[in-house]
Protein backbone atom coordinates (compact mmCIF):
# COMPACT_ATOMS: atom_id res chain seq x y z
CA UNK A 1 0.00 0.00 0.00
CA UNK A 2 2.79 2.42 0.82
CA UNK A 3 4.40 1.88 -2.73
CA UNK A 4 1.32 3.60 -3.94
CA UNK A 5 1.74 6.66 -1.80
CA UNK A 6 5.02 8.97 -2.49
CA UNK A 7 6.88 9.55 0.50
CA UNK A 8 8.03 12.97 -0.83
CA UNK A 9 4.23 14.12 -0.41
CA UNK A 10 2.12 14.05 2.94
CA UNK A 11 -0.37 10.98 3.12
CA UNK A 12 -3.39 11.52 4.11
CA UNK A 13 -5.47 8.84 5.22
CA UNK A 14 -9.55 9.08 4.22
CA UNK A 15 -12.51 7.33 5.96
CA UNK A 16 -14.22 5.39 3.27
CA UNK A 17 -17.76 3.97 4.12
CA UNK A 18 -20.14 5.68 5.81
CA UNK A 19 -18.08 8.90 5.78
CA UNK A 20 -16.37 9.08 2.67
CA UNK A 21 -19.23 10.80 0.24
CA UNK A 22 -19.34 13.91 3.86
CA UNK A 23 -15.33 14.09 3.78
CA UNK A 24 -15.32 14.32 0.26
CA UNK A 25 -17.79 16.88 -0.03
CA UNK A 26 -16.20 18.64 3.27
CA UNK A 27 -12.86 18.59 1.62
CA UNK A 28 -14.41 20.09 -1.79
CA UNK A 29 -16.12 23.22 0.06
CA UNK A 30 -12.80 23.81 2.01
CA UNK A 31 -10.82 24.23 -1.63
CA UNK A 32 -9.56 20.62 -2.32
CA UNK A 33 -10.83 19.22 -5.55
CA UNK A 34 -10.78 15.41 -4.71
CA UNK A 35 -11.73 12.88 -7.09
CA UNK A 36 -12.26 9.09 -7.15
CA UNK A 37 -12.65 6.40 -9.95
CA UNK A 38 -14.65 3.33 -9.42
CA UNK A 39 -13.55 0.59 -7.07
CA UNK A 40 -10.26 2.80 -6.58
CA UNK A 41 -8.98 3.17 -3.15
CA UNK A 42 -6.84 6.10 -3.87
CA UNK A 43 -8.55 9.80 -4.21
CA UNK A 44 -6.86 12.29 -6.77
CA UNK A 45 -6.04 15.86 -4.92
CA UNK A 46 -5.92 18.74 -7.34
CA UNK A 47 -2.32 19.50 -5.03
CA UNK A 48 1.08 17.99 -5.82
CA UNK A 49 1.84 17.95 -2.35
CA UNK A 50 -0.60 15.75 -1.11
CA UNK A 51 -1.55 12.07 -1.89
CA UNK A 52 -4.41 10.06 -0.18
CA UNK A 53 -5.87 6.52 0.56
CA UNK A 54 -9.19 5.17 1.59
CA UNK A 55 -9.40 3.54 4.61
CA UNK A 56 -11.94 2.49 7.08
CA UNK A 57 -12.05 4.98 9.70
CA UNK A 58 -11.93 2.33 12.34
CA UNK A 59 -8.10 1.63 10.86
CA UNK A 60 -6.86 5.07 10.04
CA UNK A 61 -5.49 5.68 13.60
CA UNK A 62 -3.30 2.80 13.53
CA UNK A 63 -2.16 3.16 10.07
CA UNK A 64 -0.78 7.00 11.40
CA UNK A 65 1.09 5.54 14.32
CA UNK A 66 2.33 2.40 11.91
CA UNK A 67 3.53 5.60 9.17
CA UNK A 68 1.64 4.05 6.46
CA UNK A 69 0.22 7.34 6.38
CA UNK A 70 1.53 10.92 7.52
CA UNK A 71 -2.13 11.99 8.48
CA UNK A 72 -5.81 11.11 8.67
CA UNK A 73 -9.53 11.79 9.41
CA UNK A 74 -11.09 9.44 11.95
CA UNK A 75 -13.56 9.30 14.52
CA UNK A 76 -12.18 10.29 18.32
CA UNK A 77 -14.69 7.08 19.15
CA UNK A 78 -11.61 4.75 17.17
CA UNK A 79 -8.69 6.52 18.30
CA UNK A 80 -10.08 5.50 21.87
CA UNK A 81 -10.78 2.03 20.84
CA UNK A 82 -7.16 1.10 19.14
CA UNK A 83 -5.61 2.67 22.45
CA UNK A 84 -4.17 5.70 20.71
CA UNK A 85 -4.34 8.47 22.18
CA UNK A 86 -1.23 9.46 23.61
CA UNK A 87 -0.13 8.10 20.01
CA UNK A 88 -1.29 10.98 17.83
CA UNK A 89 -1.20 14.31 17.27
CA UNK A 90 -4.71 15.62 17.17
CA UNK A 91 -4.42 18.51 14.97
CA UNK A 92 -8.22 19.68 15.10
CA UNK A 93 -11.55 18.83 15.72
CA UNK A 94 -13.83 18.31 13.00
CA UNK A 95 -17.59 18.68 13.83
CA UNK A 96 -19.10 16.68 10.90
CA UNK A 97 -20.93 13.54 10.43
CA UNK A 98 -22.37 10.79 7.85
CA UNK A 99 -25.92 12.29 8.75
CA UNK A 100 -25.50 15.32 10.86
CA UNK A 101 -23.75 17.80 12.60
CA UNK A 102 -24.35 15.88 15.88
CA UNK A 103 -21.87 13.69 17.90
CA UNK A 104 -21.67 10.07 17.40
CA UNK A 105 -22.80 8.64 20.64
CA UNK A 106 -21.92 4.85 21.27
CA UNK A 107 -24.85 4.12 24.13
CA UNK A 108 -25.65 0.85 25.85
CA UNK A 109 -28.90 -0.30 24.78
CA UNK A 110 -31.90 -3.12 25.51
CA UNK A 111 -35.03 -3.98 24.28
CA UNK A 112 -37.43 -1.56 25.49
CA UNK A 113 -39.19 -5.28 27.53
CA UNK A 114 -35.96 -5.29 29.02
CA UNK A 115 -35.59 -5.66 33.04
CA UNK A 116 -32.26 -4.30 32.73
CA UNK A 117 -32.58 -0.94 33.99
CA UNK A 118 -28.27 0.43 34.77
CA UNK A 119 -25.08 -0.90 34.27
CA UNK A 120 -24.88 -3.32 37.04
CA UNK A 121 -27.89 -5.04 36.01
CA UNK A 122 -25.67 -6.64 33.17
CA UNK A 123 -23.43 -8.78 35.47
CA UNK A 124 -23.20 -12.28 34.21
CA UNK A 125 -24.93 -11.06 30.59
CA UNK A 126 -23.45 -10.82 27.10
CA UNK A 127 -23.53 -8.15 24.99
CA UNK A 128 -22.67 -6.96 21.42
CA UNK A 129 -20.62 -4.38 19.86
CA UNK A 130 -18.15 -3.41 17.39
CA UNK A 131 -16.53 -0.83 20.39
CA UNK A 132 -15.30 -4.32 22.09
CA UNK A 133 -12.22 -2.92 24.01
CA UNK A 134 -13.96 0.25 24.93
CA UNK A 135 -16.93 -1.45 25.73
CA UNK A 136 -14.77 -4.05 28.11
CA UNK A 137 -13.06 -1.40 29.59
CA UNK A 138 -16.28 0.65 30.15
CA UNK A 139 -17.71 -2.30 32.44
CA UNK A 140 -14.29 -3.39 34.25
CA UNK A 141 -14.06 0.04 35.21
CA UNK A 142 -17.43 -0.94 37.45
CA UNK A 143 -16.02 -4.21 38.67
CA UNK A 144 -19.15 -6.07 36.34
CA UNK A 145 -18.41 -8.92 35.19
CA UNK A 146 -19.77 -9.43 31.15
CA UNK A 147 -19.22 -11.53 28.23
CA UNK A 148 -18.34 -8.73 25.27
CA UNK A 149 -18.99 -10.67 21.59
CA UNK A 150 -17.80 -8.72 18.02
CA UNK A 151 -20.50 -7.60 16.40
CA UNK A 152 -20.21 -7.89 12.30
CA UNK A 153 -23.30 -5.60 11.89
CA UNK A 154 -26.89 -5.81 11.95
CA UNK A 155 -26.23 -4.76 16.25
CA UNK A 156 -29.45 -3.65 16.90
CA UNK A 157 -31.08 -7.23 16.03
CA UNK A 158 -28.33 -8.66 18.60
CA UNK A 159 -30.20 -6.70 21.38
CA UNK A 160 -32.97 -9.39 21.56
CA UNK A 161 -30.91 -12.59 20.80
CA UNK A 162 -28.50 -11.39 23.54
CA UNK A 163 -28.42 -9.56 26.44
CA UNK A 164 -27.81 -6.16 25.13
CA UNK A 165 -25.67 -3.75 22.73
CA UNK A 166 -23.12 -1.06 22.55
CA UNK A 167 -23.95 0.74 19.48
CA UNK A 168 -23.42 4.53 17.46
CA UNK A 169 -26.16 6.41 16.80
CA UNK A 170 -26.71 10.73 16.03
CA UNK A 171 -30.21 11.07 15.96
CA UNK A 172 -31.21 7.92 17.87
CA UNK A 173 -33.77 7.26 14.93
CA UNK A 174 -32.54 3.57 14.48
CA UNK A 175 -32.53 2.79 18.05
CA UNK A 176 -36.63 4.24 18.38
CA UNK A 177 -37.29 2.46 15.28
CA UNK A 178 -35.87 -1.19 16.65
CA UNK A 179 -37.75 -0.26 20.12
CA UNK A 180 -34.80 -0.14 22.05
CA UNK A 181 -34.10 1.86 25.54
CA UNK A 182 -30.70 3.64 26.07
CA UNK A 183 -29.35 2.50 29.46
CA UNK A 184 -26.31 5.11 29.80
CA UNK A 185 -23.81 6.31 27.24
CA UNK A 186 -20.44 5.12 26.50
CA UNK A 187 -18.73 7.40 24.66
CA UNK A 188 -19.46 11.10 22.77
CA UNK A 189 -17.26 11.08 19.17
CA UNK A 190 -16.46 13.57 16.65
CA UNK A 191 -13.97 13.37 13.54
CA UNK A 192 -10.33 14.22 14.53
CA UNK A 193 -7.64 15.41 12.34
CA UNK A 194 -4.60 13.68 13.61
CA UNK A 195 -1.20 13.27 12.30
CA UNK A 196 1.93 10.64 13.88
CA UNK A 197 4.24 12.42 15.73
CA UNK A 198 6.80 11.65 13.46
CA UNK A 199 4.94 13.63 10.33
CA UNK A 200 4.14 16.59 12.87
CA UNK A 201 8.09 16.72 13.55
CA UNK A 202 8.61 17.62 9.94
CA UNK A 203 8.17 21.25 9.22
CA UNK A 204 6.35 21.41 5.43
CA UNK A 205 4.48 18.64 6.75
CA UNK A 206 3.31 20.37 9.92
CA UNK A 207 2.56 23.39 7.86
CA UNK A 208 0.58 21.75 5.60
CA UNK A 209 -1.48 20.23 7.73
CA UNK A 210 -2.25 23.27 10.10
CA UNK A 211 -2.94 25.17 6.59
CA UNK A 212 -5.83 21.96 6.06
CA UNK A 213 -7.25 22.41 9.34
CA UNK A 214 -7.76 25.73 8.82
CA UNK A 215 -9.51 25.31 5.34
CA UNK A 216 -11.40 22.17 6.90
CA UNK A 217 -13.09 24.33 10.22
CA UNK A 218 -13.58 27.15 7.57
CA UNK A 219 -16.19 25.01 5.09
CA UNK A 220 -17.63 23.71 8.28
CA UNK A 221 -17.87 27.21 10.30
CA UNK A 222 -19.61 28.29 6.73
CA UNK A 223 -22.26 25.51 7.09
CA UNK A 224 -25.29 27.46 8.89
CA UNK A 225 -24.21 31.15 7.17
CA UNK A 226 -24.36 32.87 3.85
CA UNK A 227 -23.25 36.15 2.88
CA UNK A 228 -25.84 39.51 2.27
CA UNK A 229 -25.02 41.89 0.29
CA UNK A 230 -27.80 45.39 -0.25
CA UNK A 231 -27.85 48.93 -0.61
CA UNK A 232 -29.10 50.95 1.76
CA UNK A 233 -30.32 54.34 2.50
CA UNK A 234 -27.46 56.21 3.98
CA UNK A 235 -29.37 58.02 6.33
CA UNK A 236 -30.56 54.86 8.38
CA UNK A 237 -30.03 54.37 11.36
CA UNK A 238 -28.33 51.08 12.65
CA UNK A 239 -29.96 51.26 16.15
CA UNK A 240 -33.43 51.29 14.44
CA UNK A 241 -32.75 49.43 11.28
CA UNK A 242 -32.49 45.54 10.34
CA UNK A 243 -29.02 46.79 9.10
CA UNK A 244 -26.97 46.32 12.10
CA UNK A 245 -24.18 45.61 12.22
CA UNK A 246 -23.36 47.04 8.80
CA UNK A 247 -20.05 46.93 6.68
CA UNK A 248 -20.44 50.14 3.74
CA UNK A 249 -18.27 49.17 1.03
CA UNK A 250 -18.70 51.69 -1.17
CA UNK A 251 -21.20 54.04 -2.44
CA UNK A 252 -23.81 53.00 -5.08
CA UNK A 253 -25.47 55.82 -6.17
CA UNK A 254 -26.24 59.05 -4.62
CA UNK A 255 -27.46 58.86 -0.95
CA UNK A 256 -27.39 55.18 -1.08
CA UNK A 257 -24.07 52.85 0.30
CA UNK A 258 -23.26 49.11 -0.22
CA UNK A 259 -23.59 46.96 2.47
CA UNK A 260 -21.71 43.45 3.27
CA UNK A 261 -21.70 41.21 5.99
CA UNK A 262 -22.43 37.51 6.90
CA UNK A 263 -24.60 35.50 9.56
CA UNK A 264 -26.48 33.01 10.39
CA UNK A 265 -28.21 31.10 7.39
CA UNK A 266 -31.76 32.87 7.36
CA UNK A 267 -33.01 30.00 5.41
CA UNK A 268 -32.15 27.91 8.34
CA UNK A 269 -34.11 30.04 10.89
CA UNK A 270 -37.84 29.31 10.11
CA UNK A 271 -40.70 32.34 9.58
CA UNK A 272 -37.58 35.20 9.91
CA UNK A 273 -38.68 36.97 6.55
CA UNK A 274 -35.34 38.67 6.67
CA UNK A 275 -35.41 39.77 2.59
CA UNK A 276 -38.87 41.11 3.34
CA UNK A 277 -38.41 43.04 6.68
CA UNK A 278 -34.84 44.64 4.43
CA UNK A 279 -36.74 45.73 1.54
CA UNK A 280 -39.72 47.23 3.63
CA UNK A 281 -36.78 49.19 5.45
CA UNK A 282 -35.22 50.78 2.29
CA UNK A 283 -33.07 47.83 1.26
CA UNK A 284 -32.49 47.41 -2.64
CA UNK A 285 -30.75 44.81 -4.57
CA UNK A 286 -30.57 42.06 -1.80
CA UNK A 287 -28.15 39.43 -2.67
CA UNK A 288 -28.06 36.35 -0.43
CA UNK A 289 -25.40 34.13 -1.53
CA UNK A 290 -23.95 30.63 0.52
CA UNK A 291 -20.60 30.73 1.77
CA UNK A 292 -18.23 27.78 1.33
CA UNK A 293 -15.44 29.32 4.46
CA UNK A 294 -15.55 31.31 7.27
CA UNK A 295 -12.35 31.67 8.48
CA UNK A 296 -11.92 33.77 11.64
Amino acid sequence: MTDRLPTATLRLGLPSGSLQNATIDLFGRAGYHVSLQDRSVFPRIDDDQLSAVLFRAQEISRYVVDDIVDCGLTGYDWIVENGNEKDVVEICELSYSRASANPVRWVLAVPEESAIREPKDFEGKIIATELVSTTRRYFAGRAIKVTVEFSWGTTEIKARLLDGIVESTETGSSLRANNLRIVDTLLTSTTRFVSSKKAWDVLWKREKMENMAMLLRGAIDARAKVGLKMNVPETASPKSSPFCPPKRVHGESPGRSAVGRRGSDPRRTPGTGIDPALKRAGATGIITYPLNKVIA
